[in-house]
Formats: structure tokens, C-alpha cells, sequence
């Protein structure tokens, strides 16, 4: 397993583990791999929805267009502020940067003069920008996909501010135990969590800016699958902790996949959970015993299945909408018949005891359901009305 960059390229060209390159995490480079070809799928689909004049322009009142650059002064302003106090605190505390980033970061040292010079060049930096582009009030139109930077930086912050709240909700005692060390930890993130945020705040975005929200969801379905995908692999290779069950049975005859894909014990994982490893003196030495179901894995698959019914489907259904449902439906069985091997804490209710995700993936198997009937039906209606 991979928790960073040097055990991959340990492996890859012999060099020492923990070193320098230990900065770029594992889980973190695929996360932000996640948001690229995510966006990428979403941006591309955008295109397609504008050429068919299913996304028409959108109307755009510049008058407020003062407020807006002072937003964005100030939104720059703030970031060169925390990067200037926090440089020189990561310069000067490599090594505590190297094991944890997001502790580190997320820490009160820094050098407040150097955060204050940042911010003062950076914000008259823009200042003297938005004076060249701030244009003569009026109404102007833009093509929708001008706008999906902010629908993809909507997504991607309530996405994850969603997940990892999701994921503390199903492991409270460690919160309280470490709040700060469990929200900002690199790993643990409930996907269920983050696409929940994530569509609440891209819907009163999208109605905000005008745009028909389902017709916008369509194109995010086969988008936020690519994301979750190319995520799970992420989980895999760094071992952050989203396994299955212990699987110590033998693989039977019919299973003609190598043995890592019936039961794995992710050496060197991110999470250092099981138990040590003889003759290892790296800073991640642990590894399960007996091993577990590799459950990422079979994810990626179940992924990439679904994947392929969206694409194929996304230019033959006409009903706006029922593609995003079908995601629903589909990902809420993947997910319900995976946590029977995950380990995840099981509820009791209505005499049923199942995880949080698969109550969750119940309640997804009604709302695909009843939005892709609700949605045909009332296409059926106008047809007849018409």
C-alpha cells in the first residue's frame, strides 16, 4: 500500500520511505484526481446539453458586479493571508507537515507579519485588477458553461464539508475523543454525505443563476460517478481505512481473481491500523491479520458498470431529469449490497439492522424510483395534452 508518494516510488525505484515526497498523500492526490476527471465528465456534457439548446444562455445583471469583485478581492485576500501565516510555520515544521498536512495546517502556528504582507499584496494586486474589469453596467448573457467553475467549487466544498460530517456521524466516540484530528484527518469520507451537501448547495446555486436544475443534474450524474470512482481507488491504494469485514475463509475454486481480490491485509496502510510489520522501521509498518474483504475494489467495478449504463443512456432518455434518478437507484443498490461486507456500525430499526449507508440507499431506491416514474408520467401528460 501507498499512504504517500515515497513508499509508491519505494517500490517503483527503490528510494527511502518518508521522505520528502511524503508530502503528496496518497488520498489526497486521488481525491483531487476525483474533482479533475469529474469535472472534466461535467464539463464536457455541459457542451454537449448547450449545442443541443437543452442549456440555453443565462441573463446576467452586471450592476452588482461592484459587490462581486469586492467578494473576490476579499476571498483572495483571505487565502494569501492564510498561506502567508502558515508558509513559514511548514518551513520551519517539515517534518510534523510530512506526517499530517491537514493537522498541520489546520494548527494555530504561523507567522502573522508574513500573513499580513501576503494579504496586503495580494489584495491590492486585485484591486488594481477588477478596476481593468469590472464592465459598464447592463445586461449581458453567458453560455451556461462559463458558470460550471462555481458549480464545480460549490460542489467540491459542500461535497466534502458533507462527507466528512457524514463520516463523523458514524464514528461520534472518536470525535469527541479528537475532534479536531477526525474533521481534518486525509481520510474518512462518506461519499453518501458529500453527494448529499453537494446537491443541496449546487440546486439553489443553479436556480439562483437560472439554469433548469434537472437538465444540470443529468450532466452531474455520470460526473459524480467518475469522481466516486476514481476516489474508491484512492481508498484502495492508501489504505485509509475503507475496508470490508475480516475474510479469513479460503477462496473457493470459482473465484479466478488473484488472491489480494478475496482477502488483503493492506501493508503499510494510511490508517497504521493492525499489526506491526516484522523488520519495518518506516513510519506506516502496519497490516491487517487475518486479512479483510478488499471492498474498494469490488466498488471500482460496481462503479464502473454504472458508469457505462449513465453514458449510455444519457443521449438516448429525453425526459429531463430521469437520468439523475437512475443514478439514484443504481447507486443506492451498489451501495446496500456492499455494506454487508463493509464494517460500518449497524442500527437497529422497525426490526432491521443495517448501516447508515443502507438506510440511506433505501431511502435513494424510492426517490429513483418515484422521480423517474413521476418524471415519465408527467412527460406522457404534456404529450397528450399537447
Amino acid at each position: 500500500m501507498y499512504p504517500d508518494f515515497s513508499y509508491l516510488l519505494h517500490d517503483l525505484v527503490g528510494t527511502q520511505p518518508d521522505n520528502w515526497t511524503a508530502i503528496i498523500k496518497t488520498f489526497g492526490f486521488f481525491l483531487f484526481l476525483s474533482f479533475i476527471c469529474s469535472g472534466f465528465i461535467f464539463y464536457s456534457e455541459f457542451l454537449r446539453k448547450e449545442k443541443l439548446g437543452v442549456l440555453k444562455p443565462i441573463t446576467v445583471d452586471t450592476t452588482q458586479s461592484g459587490n462581486f469583485m469586492f467578494r473576490e478581492i476579499l476571498l483572495n485576500t483571505v487565502i494569501a493571508f492564510f498561506f502567508g501565516y502558515k508558509i513559514p510555520f511548514v518551513i520551519s515544521n517539515f517534518d510534523q507537515f510530512k506526517a499530517d498536512p491537514a493537522a498541520a495546517l489546520v494548527s494555530g502556528g504561523g507567522n502573522i507579519l508574513v500573513g499580513i504582507i501576503a494579504a496586503i499584496v495580494v489584495g491590492t494586486f486585485f484591486y488594481f485588477q477588477s478596476k481593468k474589469m469590472v464592465p459598464k453596467s447592463g445586461i449581458i448573457q453567458m453560455q451556461p458553461h462559463q458558470k460550471i467553475g462555481d458549480i464545480v467549487t460549490y460542489a467540491a466544498l459542500f461535497g466534502i464539508l458533507g462527507a466528512k460530517v457524514f463520516a463523523v456521524l458514524e464514528n461520534l466516540p472518536a470525535f469527541f475523543k479528537d475532534p479536531i484530528g477526525t474533521f481534518f484527518s486525509g481520510s474518512g469520507l462518506t461519499v453518501l454525505g458529500g453527494f448529499i451537501f453537494a446537491t443541496i448547495a449546487i440546486f439553489f446555486l443553479v436556480r439562483k443563476l437560472g439554469l433548469p436544475f434537472l437538465d444540470v443534474a443529468d450532466a452531474g450524474a455520470p460526473a459524480v460517478i467518475t469522481g466516486y470512482l476514481v476516489g474508491r481507488l484512492g481508498c484502495q491504494f492508501s489504505g485509509d481505512g475503507d475496508w470490508g469485514r475480516i475474510n479469513d475463509s479460503v477462496k473457493p475454486d470459482w473465484f479466478i481473481f488473484p488472491d489480494w481480490a478475496w482477502s488483503y491485509g493492506y501493508p503499510n496502510n494510511v490508517s497504521n491500523r493492525g499489526q506491526k510489520m516484522a523488520d519495518c522501521a518506516y513510519q506506516y509498518c502496519s497490516e491487517l491479520i487475518p486479512g479483510v474483504w478488499p471492498t474498494p475494489i469490488y466498488e471500482v467495478l460496481m462503479l464502473a458498470i454504472i458508469f457505462g449504463i449513465l453514458w449510455f443512456f444519457r443521449t438516448r432518455i429525453k425526459v429531463s431529469g430521469v437520468l439523475f434518478f437512475m443514478y439514484f437507484l443504481l447507486y443506492g443498490i451498489m451501495r446496500f449490497l456492499i455494506e454487508f461486507i463493509r464494517v460500518n456500525d449497524r442500527y437497529e430499526f422497525l426490526g432491521f439492522e443495517f448501516s447508515q449507508a443502507q438506510y440511506i440507499s433505501i431511502l435513494f431506491w424510492f426517490i429513483g424510483i418515484g422521480g423517474m416514474w413521476y418524471l415519465n408520467n408527467q412527460s406522457k401528460k404534456s404529450a397528450i395534452n399537447a
